[in-house]
Protein backbone atom coordinates (compact mmCIF):
# COMPACT_ATOMS: atom_id res chain seq x y z
CA UNK A 1 0.00 0.00 0.00
CA UNK A 2 0.99 3.53 -0.64
CA UNK A 3 0.88 5.49 3.01
CA UNK A 4 0.56 9.13 2.26
CA UNK A 5 2.34 11.85 4.41
CA UNK A 6 0.64 14.38 6.04
CA UNK A 7 3.07 16.86 8.23
CA UNK A 8 5.56 14.28 9.01
CA UNK A 9 2.92 11.60 9.84
CA UNK A 10 2.13 8.51 8.27
CA UNK A 11 -1.50 8.56 6.64
CA UNK A 12 -3.41 5.54 6.52
CA UNK A 13 -6.13 4.61 4.23
CA UNK A 14 -8.76 2.69 6.75
CA UNK A 15 -12.04 1.78 5.46
CA UNK A 16 -14.59 0.73 8.01
CA UNK A 17 -17.42 -1.98 6.77
CA UNK A 18 -20.59 -2.02 8.13
CA UNK A 19 -22.88 -5.09 7.50
CA UNK A 20 -24.83 -5.28 10.88
CA UNK A 21 -28.07 -3.15 10.96
CA UNK A 22 -28.08 -0.42 12.73
CA UNK A 23 -30.16 -1.28 16.27
CA UNK A 24 -29.94 -4.13 18.06
CA UNK A 25 -26.35 -4.76 18.69
CA UNK A 26 -23.42 -1.99 19.26
CA UNK A 27 -21.63 -3.03 16.06
CA UNK A 28 -22.55 -0.22 14.15
CA UNK A 29 -22.96 2.43 16.67
CA UNK A 30 -19.47 1.50 17.72
CA UNK A 31 -18.15 1.22 13.77
CA UNK A 32 -19.28 5.07 14.09
CA UNK A 33 -17.47 5.83 17.14
CA UNK A 34 -14.36 4.53 15.82
CA UNK A 35 -14.43 6.42 12.57
CA UNK A 36 -14.84 9.69 14.76
CA UNK A 37 -11.71 8.99 16.11
CA UNK A 38 -9.31 7.64 13.72
CA UNK A 39 -10.83 11.00 11.54
CA UNK A 40 -9.31 13.23 14.63
CA UNK A 41 -5.80 11.59 13.79
CA UNK A 42 -6.15 12.71 10.35
CA UNK A 43 -6.24 9.45 8.46
CA UNK A 44 -7.62 8.69 5.16
CA UNK A 45 -11.22 6.94 6.41
CA UNK A 46 -13.84 5.22 4.44
CA UNK A 47 -16.95 3.80 5.38
CA UNK A 48 -18.57 1.00 3.65
CA UNK A 49 -22.34 -0.38 4.08
CA UNK A 50 -23.37 -3.55 2.67
CA UNK A 51 -25.91 -6.10 3.15
CA UNK A 52 -28.12 -4.64 6.81
CA UNK A 53 -25.63 -2.14 7.05
CA UNK A 54 -27.16 -0.38 4.83
CA UNK A 55 -29.98 0.81 6.87
CA UNK A 56 -27.85 2.33 9.29
CA UNK A 57 -28.13 5.28 6.11
CA UNK A 58 -31.67 5.00 6.39
CA UNK A 59 -33.33 8.96 7.11
CA UNK A 60 -36.12 9.33 9.52
CA UNK A 61 -35.28 6.37 11.64
CA UNK A 62 -37.55 6.29 14.78
CA UNK A 63 -36.00 3.89 17.88
CA UNK A 64 -38.22 5.39 20.10
CA UNK A 65 -40.26 2.09 20.21
CA UNK A 66 -36.97 -0.12 21.15
CA UNK A 67 -36.18 2.32 24.01
CA UNK A 68 -32.17 3.57 22.44
CA UNK A 69 -31.34 6.74 21.45
CA UNK A 70 -30.68 6.93 17.13
CA UNK A 71 -27.08 7.85 15.53
CA UNK A 72 -28.17 8.61 12.35
CA UNK A 73 -27.74 12.18 13.26
CA UNK A 74 -23.94 11.68 14.02
CA UNK A 75 -23.41 10.89 10.18
CA UNK A 76 -24.46 14.71 9.36
CA UNK A 77 -21.59 15.25 11.05
CA UNK A 78 -18.74 12.78 9.15
CA UNK A 79 -18.00 15.49 6.44
CA UNK A 80 -17.06 18.16 9.39
CA UNK A 81 -14.25 15.22 10.42
CA UNK A 82 -13.17 14.79 6.42
CA UNK A 83 -14.93 11.75 6.42
CA UNK A 84 -16.69 12.61 2.83
CA UNK A 85 -15.82 8.41 1.34
CA UNK A 86 -19.01 6.76 1.68
CA UNK A 87 -19.80 3.63 0.02
CA UNK A 88 -22.90 1.74 -0.50
CA UNK A 89 -23.23 -1.62 -2.28
CA UNK A 90 -25.75 -1.09 -4.92
CA UNK A 91 -27.06 -4.73 -4.44
CA UNK A 92 -27.85 -4.79 -1.25
CA UNK A 93 -29.26 -1.06 -1.40
CA UNK A 94 -32.20 -2.55 -3.78
CA UNK A 95 -32.63 -5.79 -2.00
CA UNK A 96 -33.95 -3.84 1.26
CA UNK A 97 -35.88 -1.45 -1.26
CA UNK A 98 -33.81 1.53 -0.51
CA UNK A 99 -32.83 4.45 -3.10
CA UNK A 100 -30.59 7.36 -2.47
CA UNK A 101 -33.09 9.48 -1.65
CA UNK A 102 -33.96 7.28 1.40
CA UNK A 103 -30.82 8.16 2.91
CA UNK A 104 -29.20 10.25 5.70
CA UNK A 105 -26.49 11.73 3.89
CA UNK A 106 -24.90 11.73 0.62
CA UNK A 107 -22.93 8.34 -0.62
CA UNK A 108 -21.85 6.86 -3.90
CA UNK A 109 -23.58 3.26 -4.71
CA UNK A 110 -21.50 1.38 -6.20
CA UNK A 111 -21.39 -2.28 -7.87
CA UNK A 112 -19.77 -5.30 -5.71
CA UNK A 113 -16.59 -5.17 -7.46
CA UNK A 114 -16.10 -1.68 -7.10
CA UNK A 115 -16.34 -2.03 -4.05
CA UNK A 116 -13.71 -5.02 -4.08
CA UNK A 117 -11.43 -2.65 -5.07
CA UNK A 118 -11.61 0.43 -3.01
CA UNK A 119 -11.53 -2.28 0.00
CA UNK A 120 -8.07 -3.89 -1.69
CA UNK A 121 -6.52 -0.46 -1.74
CA UNK A 122 -6.82 -0.11 2.08
CA UNK A 123 -4.03 -0.63 4.28
CA UNK A 124 -6.66 -1.90 6.77
CA UNK A 125 -10.10 -3.02 6.97
CA UNK A 126 -12.50 -3.06 10.53
CA UNK A 127 -15.55 -5.29 9.87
Amino acid sequence: MTEEYEDDEVVKKIALITRRAPHGSIYAYEGLETVLIMAAYDQDISMIFIDDGVYALKSDQDTEAIGIKGFVKTLTVLEDYDVEKLYVDKTSMEERGLAVEDLAVPVEVLESQEIAKIMAEQDAIIE
